[in-house]
Parts: C-alpha cells; sequence; structure tokens
C-alpha cells in the first residue's frame, strides 16, 4: 500500500491540470476506500478457520485487484484530461 501512494503521489506531480489531478485525486480516494475494506476483511480473517478463512481471503483479493483497476482507470481519464490540453 506504501508503493500505492508513492506512486499515486508521482503521478500527481505529472499532472498538468488541476482537472486532471482532481479526478486523479477522486480515484486515489475510492481505491483507498476498498483497499480499508481490504484491510479490515484481512483482520477479520485472521480470526477465522477453514472455508471461511479461505474464501475472506479471495474476497481481499478481488477488493485489492478493484482499488489497483481504480487507480489505474483515475490515471488514464487523468493522462486523457491531460492529453486534450
Amino acid at each position: 500500500m506504501i508503493a500505492a501512494a508513492l506512486a499515486s503521489a508521482l503521478a500527481l506531480a505529472a499532472c498538468d491540470s488541476q482537472q486532471a489531478q482532481n479526478v486523479e485525486n477522486a480515484a486515489d480516494n475510492q481505491a483507498d476506500a476498498i483497499d480499508n475494506q481490504a484491510d479490515a476483511l484481512e483482520q477479520a480473517a485472521d480470526n477465522m478457520t477453514g472455508a471461511a478463512a479461505a474464501n475472506a481471503e479471495n474476497q481481499v483479493d478481488v477488493l485489492e485487484d478493484r482499488a489497483d483497476a481504480v487507480r489505474n482507470a483515475g490515471d488514464e481519464k487523468a493522462d486523457a484530461i491531460d492529453a486534450n490540453k
């Protein structure tokens, strides 16, 4: 997660326009919320056993993938905004 935050900070520095920064910030905020859900589920999974624990860990993976997808989509939208200026 630290690497994602660092990547987000570097990506923000690459944005030329305020509009692009706003798009990227919104995506990062949404992705952070999803990451927080994944973290909470992962902590809960620590107290589970068997199939319940395995299912929870699978859901953590899904949430983490979703957070990455949201960040990437935000980056692409911000890049498109800057490319059109």
